[in-house]
């Protein structure tokens, strides 16, 4: 099935959106509207964060993906989430902070 997702605050809310499709999401953008479609599989690349929000939807798909993410510019995470790092692993995720950028 498909997921169709409206923007309506702020204007670039998309730009990792081509991030997550070198991952394999079936995504397309039409304007303020996303559409998304499920696929059988992500797989780990390295991407680039643009935002709070692009970084934690990459760090996400990045556990879920096959192979290694590494997530570049995850300096945004730290203005929204404390400790994320120790938080995720105490739940099993395998993930690291390999610099502050």
């Amino acid at each position: 099935g498909a997921s169709v997702l409206t923007e309506t605050i702020f204007e670039n809310r998309y730009m990792h959106v081509p991030e997550l499709t070198r991952m394999g999401a079936d995504i397309q953008v039409r304007g303020r509207t996303a559409v998304v479609r499920g696929v059988d599989k992500l797989v780990g690349a390295q991407v680039m964060a643009t935002d709070l929000r692009a970084s934690m939807s990459l760090i996400l798909a990045g556990l879920a993906a096959d192979g290694e993410t590494s997530v570049g510019r995850v300096y945004h995470l730290d203005r929204g989430y404390e400790r994320l790092e120790e938080k995720l692993s105490a739940v099993g995720a395998d993930i690291e902070r390999a610099s502050d950028g």
